[in-house]
C-alpha cells in the first residue's frame, strides 16, 4: 500500500487552519484522516474513526486535555475540524473503573463531556481511543487485514505475519467492553504499534500523525504481501450462453423485492438498485460455491447495518426465458424471507428488550453472469449497499485464496444488526412522500420539465431527467443534485425512448412516476397548413407521448407494484385558439389518450392523468411565438400571460409542477385532468 504523507501537504493545511484558530494538531489530525479515509480499501462510507491527544481552553479559559475524535455522521475522506469534537479526556478514562456500561449510557456520558454541546456524538469507539495512552490512534477497516483475519485460524495467521509489531484482541462487539479489552491487550505488549480487532479492523498508534499513518501503511502492506501468496482460485460455475441483460432483469427483482403497505391505498415498500459489475464481481458471483462463502456472514460487524447479514443469490437469467427467471427469483426472495424471520425468531428472545424486526428484504442481490445490486430506499442507500458489497467480495475472494473465509457467529451478527442504538433511530426519519419511488420526466430540460423534475426530486424521488438536449438533461441534473440521472432521450424517436427506459431501468431498477411533458407549438390555419407541419406537430406532441406511455406500462407492469402516469396536454385540447389548431389537435388526442391509459390499465395499478395548462411562458414560446399569440387574442403579452385569467396572475412552470406531484400523491383518482391557468371558463371541462 503506498504511503501518501507529503510534508509540503500537511504543512500547508496547519498553515491554512491557523489562520481560522485550529491548532497544529488537530490540523495533522485532519490531514491524515482525509489520507485514510480517501482510500476504499481502508475505510467505507462512515466506517473507521481516528483521533487525536490534545490541549484546548474551555470556557473559563483553562487548559485541559481533550481527546478530539471523529464524531457521528462525518465521513473521514473529506472530514474538517468540525467533524472531530473535543471530548474531555480525564472523565472518559475514569469510565475503565467501571464492570459495565451500557451502550445509552455511553453515548450520554460521552455527550456530556464534550466542549461544544452542538458538536455530533462522537464515535462509540470514542472509549476505546481514551483508554489507551498514544496521541494518535488511526483506525480502519482494511480490506487486506481483514482477509487474514476472517479464517478459522485467522489469530494465528495475524500472529504469524506481524510477530510482537502488532497485538491481537478477540472479537468483542463495539463498545464499553471492547475498550476494556482492547486496553488491556495494550498493557500485555507495550512495545506494539497497534492492535488488530479479530474480524473486526486494525489501529495503529504514533506519537506524531505521520507515525501512526506511516504505522496503519506499513501494517496493511505487510497483509497485502501475504495475500500474494495466496493460490486458490474460485471456481466458476457453467452459465447460459446467453444471458438477459441487466435492464430486464432489474424491474423484475425490484418489483419481487417491494412489500405492500396498503393494497387499498396503492402503497408499496419499493426499494432503489444499484447494478455494479468488474472482473472481481464476475469471478465471484460466478462462482460454484458462491452459495456457500456468501452466506457465511459480514467481513467486519459494521457492514451488517448496511447490507444485512448475508447476500440474496438469484440464478443466471437466461435470455428469452425471462418468466422462468420470475419463477426462481420469487422462490430465492421467500426462501431469504422466511429465512431472516427464522433468523430474528432464534435470536430476539436473548434479549430483555424485544427488538423491533426490521424489514426482511435483501440489501445485495447477487447475478451469476452479470454482477450484483445494491439496495436501499434511496439511490445513495443502494449505492452504499453496493459498495460495501464490492468491498466484501475483495475481503472474501482474498480469504479463500489463503484459506476459508470466516464471519463472527450468527449471534453476533443479530446483536449488531439488531444494536440498540440503531433501534433507537427507527421512525424518527419520517421519509417524504416519494421517497423509494422513480420518477422519469421528459423535455426536463427547461420550463415545465425542468421545473418538474427538481419538485419531485424535492419530494424524495430519485429522478431521471430526459431531453434530447443532453447539455440541458445535464443542467437540470446537476441543480437536482445527489443521484440525479441525466439521460439523452428523443421521444419522437421509439428506439430512442426504449432506450432511454431501460438505462433509466438499469440506473434505478425501475420506474413508477413517469410525467410525458415534451412538446413543441406550431402554427397555422387548420385549412391552409400543410400536412409536413401537422405530422411534425403530431409526432412530438402525440405518438412520442405514446411511445412514452408504452415504455412506461412495460416498465410498471414489469415491476408489479402499480405506477403513475401523467401527460402534459394543454388548454388547447378543449379550448381551441385560433390559428393554433397544428399544436390543439395532437394535444386534444393526448388527452383522450391519458384517459385510454386510464381505463385499460387501471387493473395493474397504473393511475393515469393529465394536466391541462395554459399561458406558461416556456422555451415552448420562444422565437417570437408569444407575442403572437398574444396578438391573435387580441392582448398585449402582459395581458394574455397574467390577466386575460380570473384570477390575474401569472402561471409559472412550479404552478404546473405542483400540479403532477399533487397528481402523483391522489392515490384514488385517474382519468382526471387538472386545470393550471389562473381561471379560464371556456377552457373548463364540460
Amino acid at each position: 500500500m503506498r504511503n501518501e504523507w507529503k510534508k509540503s501537504d500537511a504543512e500547508a493545511m496547519v498553515r491554512d487552519y491557523a489562520k481560522s484558530g485550529v491548532s497544529r494538531d488537530l490540523a495533522l489530525r485532519v490531514y491524515t484522516t482525509r489520507l485514510l479515509g480517501q482510500n476504499p480499501d481502508l475505510v467505507l462510507h462512515g466506517g473507521g474513526n481516528t483521533s487525536v491527544k490534545t490541549e484546548a481552553k474551555d470556557i473559563l479559559g483553562d487548559k485541559i486535555e481533550v481527546l478530539c475524535v471523529k464524531g457521528s455522521g462525518w465521513d473521514m475522506g473529506d472530514i474538517a475540524p468540525p467533524g472531530l469534537p473535543a471530548v474531555r479526556l480525564q472523565p472518559l478514562r475514569k469510565l475503565e473503573k467501571l464492570d459495565r456500561l451500557s451502550d445509552e449510557d455511553m453515548v450520554n456520558f460521552q455527550r456530556g463531556q464534550l466542549l461544544d454541546s452542538n458538536a455530533p456524538n462522537p464515535s462509540v469507539e470514542t472509549l476505546l481511543h481514551a483508554f489507551l495512552p498514544a496521541k494518535f490512534i488511526d483506525h480502519t477497516h482494511s480490506t487486506a487485514v481483514l482477509a487474514v483475519s476472517d479464517q478459522p485460524d485467522g489469530e494465528r495467521k495475524l500472529a504469524d505475519i506481524y510477530g510482537g509489531k502488532m497485538a491481537v484482541v478477540p472479537y468483542i462487539m463495539p463498545g464499553f467492553a471492547l475498550a476494556k479489552a482492547a486496553a488491556q491487550v495494550q498493557r500485555k505488549h507495550p512495545k506494539a504499534i497497534g492492535l488488530v480487532l479479530h474480524k473486526h479492523g486494525i489501529f495503529t498508534f504514533g506519537d506524531t500523525a505521520e507515525e501512526a499513518y506511516t504505522n496503519m501503511i506499513d501494517m496493511v502492506t505487510l497483509a497485502e504481501k501475504r495475500l500474494e501468496r495466496g493460490s486458490k482460485r474460485m471456481v466458476q460455475a457453467k452459465l447460459p450462453k446467453q444471458l438477459a441483460g441487466v435492464a430486464e432483469i432489474a424491474p423484475i427483482l425490484r418489483g419481487l423485492t417491494s412489500e405492500p403497505v396498503d393494497r387499498n391505498e396503492g402503497t408499496w415498500n419499493r426499494l432503489v438498485m444499484e447494478f455494479r459489475t468488474g472482473p472481481t464481481v464476475l469471478g465471484y458471483v460466478n462462482g460454484r460455491d458462491v452459495g456457500r462463502y456468501s452466506a457465511v456472514g459480514v467481513v467486519t460487524p459494521d457492514h451488517t447495518i448496511r447490507t444485512k447479514n448475508w447476500p440474496l443469490v438469484v440464478p443466471a437469467p437466461e435470455a428469452g426465458k425471462l418468466d422462468a427467471f420470475r419463477d426462481r427469483a420469487r422462490q430465492a426472495i421467500e426462501k431469504f424471507v422466511a429465512d431472516y424471520h427464522a433468523y430474528f425468531k432464534r435470536h430476539n428472545p436473548r434479549h430483555q428488550s424485544k427488538k423491533i424486526e426490521l424489514d426482511p428484504m435483501p440489501r445485495v442481490i447477487l447475478v451469476p453472469g452479470l454482477g450484483l445490486f445494491g439496495l436501499g430506499k434511496t439511490a445513495k442507500d443502494a449505492a452504499i449497499a453496493a459498495d460495501v458489497a464490492c468491498n466484501a467480495i475483495d475481503t472474501i475472494s482474498a480469504a479463500e485464496s489463503i484459506g476459508r473465509f470466516a464471519s463472527i457467529s450468527e449471534a453476533d451478527m443479530f446483536d449488531v444488526e439488531y444494536w440498540s442504538l440503531e433501534q433507537a433511530k427507527l421512525g424518527k426519519a419520517a421519509d417524504k412522500p416519494f421517497t423509494r419511488q422513480v420518477a422519469v420526466v421528459t423535455g426536463a430540460g427547461g420550463g415545465i420539465g425542468a421545473a418538474t423534475a427538481v419538485s419531485f426530486a424535492k419530494e424524495g424521488a430519485e429522478v431521471a431527467v430526459l431531453d434530447r438536449d443532453m447539455a440541458a438533461a445535464k443542467a437540470t441534473a446537476k441543480k437536482i443534485g445527489g443521484a440525479a440521472f441525466a439521460v439523452e432521450c428523443d421521444v419522437t424517436d421509439p428506439q430512442s425512448v426504449r432506450k432511454a427506459f431501460d438505462r433509466v431501468a438499469a440506473r434505478f431498477g425501475g420506474v413508477d412516476i413517469v410525467v410525458s411533458n415534451a412538446g413543441a407549438a406550431w402554427q397555422g390555419k387548420i385549412g391552409e397548413v400543410s400536412n409536413d407541419v401537422l405530422r411534425q406537430s403530431f409526432e412530438l406532441n402525440f405518438f412520442a407521448h405514446q411511445s412514452v406511455a408504452q415504455n412506461a406500462v412495460r416498465i410498471m407492469k414489469t415491476q408489479g407494484t402499480g405506477g403513475v402516469l401523467l401527460f402534459n396536454v394543454s388548454k388547447q385540447a378543449v379550448n381551441p385558439g385560433p390559428d393554433f389548431g397544428p399544436y390543439g389537435l395532437p394535444k386534444a388526442s393526448t388527452l383522450f389518450l391519458s384517459r385510454q391509459y386510464a381505463l385499460e390499465y387501471g387493473g395493474d395499478g397504473i393511475r393515469v392523468n393529465a394536466v391541462n395548462a395554459d399561458r406558461v411562458n416556456t422555451g415552448i414560446f420562444a422565437g417570437g411565438l408569444l407575442e403572437q399569440r398574444a396578438k391573435a387574442r387580441g392582448l398585449s403579452v402582459q395581458q394574455y400571460l397574467s390577466d386575460g385569467n380570473l384570477l390575474k396572475r401569472e402561471v409559472k412552470t412550479t404552478d404546473v409542477a405542483q400540479a403532477f406531484v399533487m397528481l402523483a400523491q391522489a392515490r384514488k383518482t385517474t382519468g382526471a385532468v387538472l386545470t393550471v391557468d389562473g381561471g379560464n371558463i371556456a377552457a373548463a371541462l364540460r
